[in-house]
């Protein structure tokens, strides 16, 4: 049996180190203070017993549990990133922990009256009677993903202290800046030496993903001419102008507040504007990759018809690819996600099945060789000062790691 004091006592230990990344360092890790966890993290899965445990130049994070079996297995990998959101604020996490929780509203913090409501959160009301930890209310928590590195770490615990659960070699990894995008870019697959693997970085109990969204980002540069406003007819170019006809150009319906599931979208979510020069930043996003590709071509189009439209170049459009559907990369070996769903359901635990509405490292894993769902770690409201996560969802997390390592040792699914 996992240890509840154990599991809150690792979790906290974590999440009060502070490792927020910064997308606009181009070191890795972006920050320094990342490297404060990184490495008691290192110091940790040597004292557990793993073997192996090393610490790269960029903060990537490996070890192996050795195979306690005599016949061949497949190696399986589990990854989880340890650093947090830039979104918002990771110093001074202070967790508070909720014991059996009466469903009702959670004061966060008295003095801001800020309150974690099930009227506005309704996910809440699933862990009813159950232990929860969340913030103080002036910061995030940090779940996202120290969750996912707390269920690794003591997943991995547990089968040493339980040599008669059998398993093949198991790889450890845990990366820095997967909040900025780049948690996968300086991950050596070849040194991981892995099949397969799972990132535990999902929300919700039972949530196990292989497809994720295909992404772009990109840039639109609009140009004008500024002269004195008084002496301005036939003169003045107003770049703001030309670019509010472009934005209202795009499907108003195909944003981000408008969409759900499978459904595709264009997000503006940076504007710099001035006479001279606006400058749109927009993120592209769509499960399918016709639909995706089709995407980018109608802000291309939409950027030569205004240039044609003003008889000049007034908008100069970059896009680029930022990571792709895994589902391409999955589907051919989907057995990994078949064993994922054995393992929670002789667990109790009803998959859920989805895709996901963002990005993750497993996807650019995938695509660099590494086939890599991505399963529940635990934890709500990532980002922001309403993050929490249930304890018995990082305890049922755990066990899950543990079932898919028995599960993969047996001679049925060996190789």
């Amino acid at each position: 049996m996992i240890s509840k004091n154990h599991i809150i006592k690792r979790f906290i230990s974590y999440v009060t180190i502070d490792t927020q990344s910064d997308p606009n360092s181009q070191e890795t890790p972006s920050t320094k203070k990342q490297w404060d966890l990184a490495n008691a993290l290192v110091k940790e899965l040597k004292e557990i017993g793993l073997e192996d445990a090393t610490i790269d130049e960029n903060a990537y994070i490996m070890a192996t549990l050795p195979s306690n079996v005599d016949y061949d297995v497949p190696t399986i990998g589990f990854i989880s990133h340890f650093d947090t959101s830039p979104d918002f604020s990771g110093t001074n996490v202070n967790p508070q922990i909720i014991e059996n929780y009466n469903g009702k509203e959670i004061v966060l913090n008295k003095e801001q009256d800020i309150v974690l409501s099930p009227d506005y959160f309704e996910d809440l009301l699933l862990y009813k009677g159950q232990t929860l930890i969340t913030t103080d209310g002036t910061t995030l928590l940090g779940a996202d993903d120290k969750a996912g590195i707390c269920e690794i770490v003591s997943a991995m615990e547990y089968l040493i202290q339980h040599p008669e659960i059998k398993h093949g070699n198991i790889r450890v990894g845990f990366t820095p800046d997967e909040e900025i995008g780049r948690g996968a870019h300086k991950f050596d697959v070849k040194k991981f030496g892995a099949d397969w693997a799972y990132t535990m970085d999902g929300s919700q109990i039972g949530e196990l993903e292989y497809e994720n969204f295909n992404a772009a980002g990109a840039v639109v540069k609009v140009k004008g001419k500024i002269v004195h406003p008084g002496y301005a007819k036939g003169k003045m170019i107003n770049s703001m102008y030309i670019a509010q006809e472009f934005i209202n150009s795009l499907p108003r319906l195909e944003t981000p507040e408008h969409t759900e599931g499978y459904e595709g979208f264009f997000h503006l979510h940076s504007i710099k504007g001035e006479v001279e020069e606006t400058v749109l930043e927009y993120i592209i996003r769509d499960h399918s990759r016709d639909h995706f590709e089709a995407r980018k071509e109608v802000m291309r189009k939409l950027t030569k018809e205004l240039n044609s439209q003003y008889g000049r170049e007034v908008i100069i459009t970059e896009i680029k690819d930022q990571y792709y559907n895994m589902k391409e990369k999955v589907e051919p070996v989907k057995h990994i996600v078949d064993i994922a769903e054995k393992a929670m359901k002789e667990l109790n635990i009803k998959p859920l099945i989805k895709a996901i509405r963002g990005g993750t490292d497993g996807s650019q894993l995938s695509y660099m060789g590494l086939p890599c769902p991505n399963i529940f770690a635990g934890g709500h409201n990532f980002h922001g000062r309403y993050e929490y996560v249930p304890l018995e969802s990082m305890i049922k997390a755990t066990e899950v790691i543990c079932k898919i390592a028995e599960l993969t040792a047996q001679k049925k699914i060996a190789k």
